[in-house]
């Protein structure tokens, strides 16, 4: 609002002006305030050394701006197909809406998000939860059954290298050192189904149909475990056909104990590889280096259990490859053969 004070230039302007309009003109450029006065009139009141700021606060204490002059004319801003509803008459017409009128209209539900969506954050399993508990979960449960079995350790240990009697043991197990080797088990399943995900995400690199990286660890999980599951069966059955029933107990616990320590060496690399980055190339030398370590010991056990007193090297080697190297890589294989099925092909 435009306020001009009743001064000589005021009165040269209002001179200016045609004389139908000066009445007009004249309410539209003088403003009285409340007390009667013109600003001038008002700030010639106060003193003279009165600050900037105190003349402000007289002008807006005595005068209130007022619209005035409104045009009557119609609102051509509207379409002319629209109708104005009662609810819309005590808005600004920028705020209606064309399908206000609409039964169908509910401005109140959300329909969608405004700007261009970024680009989605990269799955790290360093910030998952769940994985980051499990792996916590298998270290605290590792070092207090650890802590309750070390002496059990230690003579599994040396009873490894050493056999007495007709390949017969003096140790047994007790149902606590039995459960403690079942868990180290499943943490070696874990570990490997933790290696393979992580193979399928940084060499392959491809889009899955699965939506969860949970279910895709769950599958390689079930996998590992059916592995372990069906290598056992298939040794019973066939060491009961050629072995004596004390040969086979003792090649049984060879087999939970180098399977345990295959978990226990396979902990820190999936620690380093999670948490540290190490690069997936370092991670598949060192995985290869402690498989290829455990089947070393597994064939010198089958050596010293099953072929010990007859010498059959042949015979040894054959068995071995037979019952441990072709379901190793049976289960590569079916690895890679889940993993093509899940492919999105487009």
């Amino acid at each position: 609002m435009k306020v001009f004070q009743a001064d000589t230039t005021h009165q040269v302007q209002q001179s200016a002006l045609p004389a139908t309009t000066t009445e007009s003109q004249e309410e539209y450029y003088v403003s009285i305030g409340a007390n009667g006065l013109t600003p001038k009139q008002t700030l010639q009141l106060l003193p003279k050394d009165a600050t900037p700021a105190q003349q402000d606060s007289a002008i807006q204490a005595n005068f209130k701006p007022v619209r005035e002059h409104l045009s009557d004319r119609p609102d051509t801003l509207r379409l002319p197909f629209d109708s104005v509803s009662a609810v819309a008459k005590d808005r600004p017409f920028y705020e209606e809406s064309f399908f206000e009128t609409d039964s169908m209209y509910h401005p109140e539900l959300s329909g969608g998000r405004f700007g261009v969506a970024g680009d989605p954050v990269p799955y790290s399993m360093r910030n998952d939860n769940v994985i980051t508990g499990l792996l916590l979960a298998c270290f605290i449960l590792g070092i207090i059954a650890f802590s309750s079995s070390r002496d059990f350790i230690l003579r599994q240990a040396k009873s490894f290298f050493r056999v007495k009697h007709g390949n017969t043991t003096s140790e047994s197990e007790t149902t606590s050192e039995f459960r403690f080797q079942l868990f180290l088990v499943f943490m070696t399943c874990l570990l490997l189904s933790l290696l393979a995900f992580f193979y399928t995400e940084e060499v392959i690199n491809e889009p899955l149909i699965l939506k969860s990286h949970y279910l895709l660890v769950a599958i390689f999980l079930a996998l590992s475990i059916a592995y372990f599951v069906v290598k056992a069966l298939i040794y019973t059955f066939v060491n009961n056909v050629f072995f004596d029933p004390q040969s086979n107990s003792t090649w049984l616990r060879s087999q939970l104990f180098v399977t345990s320590v295959e978990g226990v060496l396979l902990f820190p690399i999936v620690i380093l590889l999670i948490y540290f980055n190490l690069s997936m190339n370092t991670v598949l030398i060192c995985t290869a280096i402690v498989v290829f370590l455990i089947k070393i010991l597994s064939f010198y056990k089958c050596h010293v259990t099953f072929f010990r007193q007859n010498d059959f090297i042949l015979q040894n080697f054959l068995y071995f490859c037979t019952l441990e190297i072709m379901p190793l890589f049976m289960l590569l294989g079916s690895v890679l053969m889940i993993v093509n099925n899940l492919k999105i092909n487009y």
